[in-house]
């Protein structure tokens, strides 16, 4: 008999042999299906996050921020600054307005939904010239706040994730109560987690005498060298412009690659469990067999077929704990919204377990079981026939 058939055959017999074992062969499915479900959940965050975010920059506009500063909520550009930027090249121009938001951004608690607990939520303060430079903010209900007023339009995302949102309720924040009169969407981005209103009216109540940041829409995505030439040359203004694609994709990658290093460190600690009970189930498995691997060995098995099979198991049963672990992520979790904190407060994404974070998952629980089952097989093919045969 070829190495071939007999792998097959010794393999068959492995299988059918599981349900006289199936506690044992139940842990490291139990376990591994664990590690997969927290492991896909947790990536599925840092995608989702990943999209969010990225959604939000468009190729033809251009963020100008206080000179080193990362991030809008750590910046400030005075008036001056926004005049001058309106003096630089290859900004789109409409009958005779310039396509230029000059915007604040500040953050005031307010009562989460769930559990009225006070959260952080961002407050935009926009111009009338934001309509041109962000087409995408698109109301669904409601009108746009009006200048002067107390008003705020809140983001779809905002409107489920804290309390009291709804058309003609009043939210309470800085010193004072402000009327929702406006729902809006902005094609799933990350500013649909945040409240408009009216940028001279939220620095007064806040107190603030400089925008944030500046964001312009330019003639074309190749404008943006000039415009930045210019911006940047400009001793006075300090400073900087950027991409806003390449600036969402850097607060993207901030707090993904957090919650990256904690789906692999948590997974990780997990794994090394699953793994010691994959390692107890294969060596139990082997001992109980062990006058039958002693038998097949005195018949003409090699050590090689006894060694795949063991391995096969061992796979097998990882992948049947995989495709369990990422049913139960799938189910559980699969569009549930969340919400994360950082420079960007607190933005609410939907998980996405796709096919991708499937693959990873089941490619994890591939090399438990393998390294499980690797020291149990050799050990199985080292099994000489005299020992299998004596009876314990």
């Amino acid at each position: 008999m070829n190495a071939a058939r007999q792998v097959l055959a010794i393999t068959g017999m492995n299988l059918r042999a599981i349900p006289d074992r199936l506690g044992s062969s139940l842990v490291v499915c139990v376990g591994i299906a664990g590690v997969v479900a927290v492991l896909v959940t947790v990536l599925a965050m840092a995608t989702g996050l990943s999209k969010t975010l990225l959604v939000a920059g468009k190729p033809d506009r251009a963020i100008v921020l206080r000179s080193g500063a990362f991030a809008e909520s750590f910046s400030s550009v005075s008036v001056e600054a926004t005049l001058a930027v309106e003096a630089a090249p290859g900004i789109v121009r409409r009958d005779g307005a310039l396509a230029v938001s000059p915007e604040a951004l500040v953050s005031a608690n307010l009562p989460r939904a769930s559990d009225g607990a006070l959260i952080a939520a961002l407050i935009r303060g926009l111009t009338p010239t934001a309509a041109e430079v962000r087409p995408e903010i698109t109301l669904l209900d409601g009108r746009m706040f009006r200048a002067g007023l107390r008003e705020v339009v809140v983001g779809r995302e905002a409107k489920e994730q804290y309390r009291d949102l709804d058309l003609g309720d009043r939210a309470a924040f800085y010193s004072g109560e402000w009327t929702v009169v406006g729902v809006f969407s902005s094609n799933g981005d990350a500013h649909e987690s945040e409240l408009l209103a009216d940028a001279a009216t939220l620095m007064s109540a806040a107190q603030r005498t400089v925008f944030n940041a500046i964001t312009v829409k330019l003639e074309s995505p190749e404008a943006f060298d000039a415009f930045e030439r210019a911006v940047e040359n400009d001793p006075l203004l300090k400073v900087d412009a950027r991409r806003e694609t390449e600036y969402y994709k850097a607060q993207s990658e901030d707090i993904g690659a957090l919650l990256d290093v904690i789906a692999r460190v948590v997974g990780g600690i997990m794994a090394l469990g699953a793994l010691f009970g994959a390692l107890n189930t294969m060596y139990s498995a082997v001992s109980i067999r062990s006058v039958e691997i002693a038998t097949l060995r005195a018949i003409g098995f090699g050590a090689t077929p006894v060694v795949v099979s063991v391995l096969v198991e061992a796979l097998l049963l990882s992948l049947v704990g995989a495709a369990a672990g990422a049913a139960i992520a799938w189910l559980l979790f699969d569009g549930n919204a969340f919400s994360t904190g950082g420079s960007l407060g607190q933005v609410s994404l939907h998980l996405d377990i796709g096919p991708a974070l499937v693959i990873t998952g089941a490619i994890w629980a591939s090399v438990i079981g393998l390294i499980g089952g690797a020291l149990p097989a050799i050990r199985a093919a080292r099994l000489s026939v005299a020992d299998g045969l004596r009876v314990v």
